[in-house]
């Protein structure tokens, strides 16, 4: 079967499809479902594994891919999953394939209002999203969330999350067009980068904002913390920009504002169940629509590498799925 693989680590011109031997139904510790991928998303990770910048090593080669939805193929008694069930998966890597085996804690049911390319677009963007949210943030109705790098796939996800929650969202992008983007996607309000605090300060009548998800981090981080209003949460998720700020406290203090760091998946992976209750709480926004991700662009398995590329060069909007079948 067909895998997109990463032989060397010289970054997304350099992945690969090769043949691989499909899995079977008895894994290397025991009995797992075997999934017939449909979809695969590219995500931020996928592209720190091609460059081997990311924390996880595997052995070379590997196979790429986090996020993917397929149909069942095989499942072990117990699990509660059957042959023919639509679901959407999320592994360390691996899910850029044909068929996948993985054990049933990465593997969650996709409702039937979602796509495949949609459901390759939930796992680790959606569940990062509700993780900073809900457990880091402590969100509650009528609160306002801004967001950073708001077009991109934890940014879209972030706003529909949040207005799940019954908050205001306030987009943060680079461009017109990354506005216009965030505002389809659910955000109320979609500012630019350039001047962000005095936008943000306007909007919430000098108040400030109650949480700020920050993908990006660098240049963009104090101006965060002072849009927030007091006792506010400040979420560090990522560093998209490449610089990693630093705190002075003396700002944390004035304010009696938080900055919280946001660490989903070594959270997440040790704790078996974690991912399928969090998946649970976010069902009922896939049913009610408001979680509907955006689909920024949809290549075939062989263009791995291209996807990955134009995250690299920040030109992603939404999610970029890569279609299997």
């Amino acid at each position: 079967m067909r895998a997109a693989q990463v032989t060397r680590l010289d970054g997304p011109h350099a992945i690969e499809i090769n043949d691989v031997d499909e899995p079977t139904a008895e894994g290397v510790f025991g009995p797992q479902i075997l999934v017939d991928v449909h979809a695969v998303g590219a995500s931020f990770p996928d592209l720190l594994l091609s460059k081997g910048e990311y924390q996880l090593k595997p052995e070379l080669p590997f196979t790429l891919g986090v996020d993917f939805a397929g149909v069942i193929r095989s499942a072990p008694d117990g699990t509660g999953f059957a042959p023919g069930d639509r679901v959407a998966c999320c592994g360390s890597n691996g899910g850029a394939t044909e068929v996948v085996g993985l054990g049933p804690d990465l593997v969650f049911p996709l409702p039937d209002n979602l796509s495949f390319e949609q459901g390759a677009a939930i796992p680790m963007n959606y569940l990062t999203a509700h993780f900073a949210l809900k457990e880091r943030g402590q969100i509650r109705e009528g609160e306002t969330v801004l967001v950073n790098g708001a077009a991109g796939g934890v940014g879209t996800a972030t706003i529909q999350v949040a207005k799940g929650y019954g908050a205001t969202v306030i987009a943060v992008v680079s461009t017109p067009a990354k506005a216009e983007f965030a505002r389809a996607a659910g955000a109320d309000h979609a500012i630019l980068a350039d001047g962000f605090l005095a936008a943000t300060k306007e909007l919430t009548g000098g108040v400030g904002v109650d949480i700020v998800v920050d993908i990006v981090g660098g240049a963009m981080f104090t101006d965060s913390l002072r849009s927030l209003a007091p006792q506010g949460r400040l979420l560090v998720v990522g560093f998209a920009d490449g610089a990693i700020p630093e705190v002075k406290v003396n700002r944390l203090l004035l304010n009696n504002v938080d900055v919280r760091g946001v660490g989903w998946g070594a959270y997440a992976m040790m704790r078996p169940g974690f991912m399928t209750a969090q998946w649970h709480e976010l069902e009922p926004m896939m049913a009610s629509g408001v979680i509907a991700p955006p689909i920024g662009a949809t290549y075939g398995l062989e263009d791995f590498g291209r996807a990955l590329a134009e995250m690299d060069e920040r030109k992603t909007l939404g999610k970029t799925v890569l279609r299997v079948r």
